[in-house]
């Protein structure tokens, strides 16, 4: 195909309209380029040049701002509206292609080539096929399409000229501008044809894939709109019948309470599942009311309610000062993991066991660290608990099923970030229906209780966030899996000094504030404190102190009344009158030294006590006799001591056959009161060594510690009570094991002071520092050292 014809015309650029040969269409001129080459064609031969602008937003368009390829036109008809405005008819004549722009002011003059001629007769089979294949996927885009009108495909299907078929489809047809353009420069009519049907097909298979989306979103309506109307018919059958519709009400008010609780994918699917079952059911029936029952605990669960944590750590001390007295070791890791929490915003909730006699304040600092945090504070007893269901809760298939009490709990907090205390962990216990500490492995595990899923729900809730606290009398009953998940701290006993501070400093001023007593009309020495302390009371916390302390506070409200007076003082020599007679004595130490007597230590549930221990020789058969309620590792250590004595006969200057013809008489007095543990070993041997050598033990001296068939002196437990029990006693030299050196970090530095501590590592030395003086043997030993 060769250029027949160049011309000379005038060029008006159009904004987001293409023009195609034999078409007619009218539109408004208002920019004054255009409306002066509308003027310069008018004078010539009525004929523009109309080329379509690449963006139909520029006011200005220049040279490259206009496609090359549009169509010479004819003006049919110029109308002049309001405002400058002139609406032009046009008859599209033929292509033009831009050669080169001839003036570009006042308006843009081209100069353009038109197609040349071409013979029909030789292309006629080709055009034809390509038409009809254009005709096929046309029809095909019109059934699919609700925006062309079937008039337009019977004006094509009615069309002879197969060479105008594609201008006609692009122009009633296509969108995009781009596609008009590609099909208006196409000068070669089956190159048009086919670019047509390849726009054609790209169009069907996107209204296909429009159809598909628009069907299932039309299901998805109708399926809600179809339930609409089904729950109105239902509600309006039901008014007609008389029936209450207090049910469909309920149930509105429970698809409501779904929506706007924000519950995670699993338990918004699982209490939409439960409502249909209930709006199924007749209103009264039993199984509704599971269900009902059921869909309450989903919604009141805090699935994602949290408190925030206050992370200031001056704050916190403040208040756990304000709290408790001493206990550096509990606020010290609450104000570590406070520390933590700001430089990390995900760490999980640690799981710390506070271990201690009862009445040290293992709960009360719980109440403290939660307040401390901002957090809300749950409390669970778990003393007791023997059935696994506790925990978990019971499966919905059993009548009156309810969830474990770990999620209760939860509900109850209203948050899913509480302090959760979980009180007297030590004395769960087990039977048939299963194993409640087994069922806390998950719960207090940071690394599973994300994902915990309780037998009436099953739903996973995360409890990662819950700080677990746990508190314990003792460790030994505790499940090693269990106890392995926990972060243990000691809370030791309170020396007579710490106790002091506590009444004076907290209990007093609290019990003054719940008698209603001012400020000043209760007036309490420290020494009748110290009195309290050691003669109405007998534990290692401050509970029973508490409790005298009230009752003092009761007999003083009752003298404030009936004497009318403003002050009541409470003396050493006028506490009797308000708390009988003293109820407690403490061991004091012997006053001589004596002859097959020995002070041991000894750990109890309620703080040390003094022991002592009474050994007499006399002849017999060779017979070790034990009183006053041992244990048996007692009665093990005795045995132990024994032996140790036998093979050092000689040394000890005793016969080789003194165990055949001596019987050895071990009694520890307070008969009434269990004893056991191995800690009494060098005070018994040391008691059997003096009677039988008749030589007397020190007075001032006290000890602990295990023996060995040996004589070597191994560690024991419970140091501080034990030495805090020795200096209250009265005693001066306390004797101990050297692996327990490592302890005396805990004892309070003022009774060290006070206390010769010394550290031995065999019973040879326990006998230097206790005996008033040495076997023969063992003198002769240092002598030769």
């Amino acid at each position: 195909m060769s250029n027949d014809d160049i011309k000379r015309l005038p060029l008006l650029p159009l904004r987001g309209l293409t023009i195609f040969p034999y078409m007619v269409l009218h539109f408004d001129v208002g920019r004054a380029k255009s409306i002066a080459a509308l003027e310069a064609a008018m004078i010539e031969n009525q004929e523009i040049f109309l080329v379509t602008q690449k963006d139909s937003k520029i006011e200005d368009p220049t040279i490259d701002d206009i496609y090359e390829v549009g169509t010479i036109s004819k003006i049919k008809q110029l109308l002049k509206l309001p405002g400058d405005t002139i609406r032009v008819l046009v008859e599209g004549l033929e292509r033009g292609r831009i050669l080169e722009y001839t003036k570009e002011d006042p308006y843009f003059e081209v100069e353009l080539m038109t197609p040349a001629a071409y013979d029909k007769k030789e292309i006629e089979l080709q055009l034809e096929a390509t038409s009809r294949s254009v005709l096929s996927a046309f029809e095909k885009y019109v059934k699919l399409s609700n925006k062309i009108s079937p008039e337009i495909l019977l004006t094509v299907t009615t069309l002879e000229d197969n060479e105008r078929l594609a201008d006609i489809i692009a122009a009633n047809t296509l969108v995009k501008i781009e596609d008009k353009q590609c099909i208006l420069e196409s000068f070669d009519p089956i190159v048009r044809l086919e670019s047509l049907y390849e726009i054609l097909i790209r169009e069907t298979e996107i209204l296909e894939i429009e159809n598909k989306i628009s069907m299932r979103v039309k299901k998805q309506i109708d399926k809600v709109q179809r339930e609409y109307y089904l729950r109105e018919q239902l509600k309006a059958i039901q008014k007609e019948l008389g029936e209450s519709d207090g049910n469909s009400s309920e149930i509105e008010e429970y698809r409501k309470r779904i929506e706007e609780a924000n519950l995670p994918e699993e338990a918004y699917e699982k209490a939409n599942k439960e409502l249909d079952r209930l709006s199924s059911m007749a209103p009264g029936s039993a199984e509704g009311s599971v269900i009902r029952t059921y869909l309450d605990w989903i919604l009141d669960l805090p699935w994602n309610n949290e408190t925030v944590d206050n992370l200031d750590l001056a704050n916190a001390e403040r208040i756990l000062n304000e709290d408790h007295y001493g206990m550096e070791m509990v606020k010290e890791r609450v104000i570590e993991y406070l520390a933590v929490r700001q430089l990390t915003k995900n760490m999980k909730g640690p799981i710390l066991c506070f271990v201690g006699a009862p009445g040290v304040g293992k709960t009360s600092i719980a109440k403290s660290i939660a307040r401390a945090l901002n957090r809300k504070f749950v409390r669970m007893s778990v003393g007791g608990v023997r059935d696994e269901a506790e925990i978990r809760g019971h499966r919905r298939t059993y009548v009156g099923a309810i969830p474990g009490r770990i999620i209760a709990s939860i509900k109850q907090a209203g948050t899913k970030n509480p302090v959760f205390l979980l009180d007297e962990i030590d004395k769960m216990s087990s039977d048939f229906r299963g194993d409640p500490a087994s069922a806390l492995l998950e719960v207090l595990d940071a690394e599973q209780n994300y994902a915990f899923r309780d037998h009436y729900l099953e739903l996973v809730f995360d409890l990662s966030k819950v700080m677990f606290l746990t508190t314990a009398n003792t460790l030994d009953t505790i499940p090693r899996p269990l106890l392995d998940r926990m972060e243990v701290i000691h809370i030791s006993g309170y020396t007579e000094e710490e106790k002091l501070n506590i009444a004076s400093k907290y209990l007093i001023p609290k019990q003054m504030k719940e008698h209603g007593m001012a400020d000043n009309s209760l007036s309490i020495s420290d020494k009748t404190i110290r009195s309290i302390i050691n003669h109405y009371t007998r534990e290692s916390g401050v509970r029973n102190l508490e409790r005298q302390i009230a009752a003092i506070c009761r007999k003083s409200a009752r003298i404030l009344i009936d004497k009318k007076t403003d002050t009541v003082r409470i003396t050493e020599s006028n506490l009797e009158k308000y708390l009988g007679i003293p109820r407690y004595r403490y061991n004091k130490a012997e006053q001589n030294d004596e002859i097959g007597i020995a002070t041991g230590l000894a750990w109890t549930s309620v703080g040390g006590e003094t022991l002592s221990i009474e050994v007499v020789s006399m002849p017999g058969t060779g017979k070790l006799v034990l009183t006053g309620q041992l244990g048996d590792v007692m009665k093990e250590s005795a045995r132990a001591g024994f032996s140790y004595i036998r093979s050092r006969s000689k040394e000890f200057g005793l016969p080789d056959d003194f165990h055949e013809k001596t019987d050895i008489h071990i009694h520890i007095p307070e008969g009434a009161i269990p004893k056991d543990g191995p800690s009494a070993g060098i005070t018994m041997t040391l008691a059997v060594t003096s009677a039988l050598l008749d030589i007397p033990v020190k007075s001032n001296v006290a000890m602990t510690g295990e023996i060995t068939l040996r004589g070597r002196v191994l560690p024991i437990g419970g140091l501080k009570e034990k030495i805090l029990a020795a200096h209250r006693a009265g005693i001066t030299k306390v004797i101990i094991p050297k692996s327990n050196e490592k302890d005396l970090a805990d004892i309070p530095s003022n009774i060290k002071k006070k206390l010769d501590i010394v550290m031995v590592e065999t019973m040879d030395e326990v006998l230097r520092h206790a005996l008033s003086r040495l076997p023969v043997g063992i003198a002769d030993e240092d002598k030769k050292r």
